[in-house]
């Protein structure tokens, strides 16, 4: 088991936050109330130097902005969310592009009325506690830009 909480010589309790262990190939995480979900991932990833891995998690956000690719345009649409939202379901992937960092998560997220939202994650915050497994895998899956489809794909080896 890995601690989350070490930090190094050269890093404050403010530049890592983010609670969780490390169980052989699977990360649990515990992203508290005000931090953001995508900075908190990224930060994780690279302390554990994760290439390649999926993601899944569920928990309480209060303001968040999706995407929804318009493939005939080629471009995103972003819409921002506030307020009381549950996340129903956060998954996705971590892989690189150029060999640097690279995360592609979607996320659901209810109200209070029962209305479900949801699309490409740009960013969220956390309102109470977002809690993530991630799962590393062996392997290395880069990405590129496709002209055609206008998306960063999955590049195999």
């Amino acid at each position: 088991m890995k601690d989350g909480r070490r930090r190094s010589k050269r890093q404050s309790a403010e530049e890592f936050t983010v609670e969780y262990r490390r169980f052989d190939q699977t990360v649990i995480a515990r992203i508290d109330r005000g931090e953001e979900i995508l900075e908190q991932v990224e930060k994780i990833a690279a302390r554990e130097q994760i290439k390649l891995a999926s993601v899944q998690a569920l928990g309480a956000i209060d303001s968040f902005t999706t995407g929804v690719f318009k493939t005939q345009e080629k471009k995103y649409l972003s819409n921002d969310f506030e307020g009381s939202f549950e996340i129903v379901s956060l998954t996705g992937t971590i892989n690189t592009m150029d060999g640097k960092f690279y995360s592609h998560l979607h996320i659901s997220a209810g109200n209070e009325k029962g209305e479900v939202f949801g699309g490409h994650l740009n960013r969220a915050r956390v309102s109470a506690t977002c809690e993530m497994v991630i799962r590393i895998i062996d392997g290395r899956v880069d990405r590129c830009f496709d002209e055609e489809i206008g998306l960063n794909l999955f590049k195999f080896f």
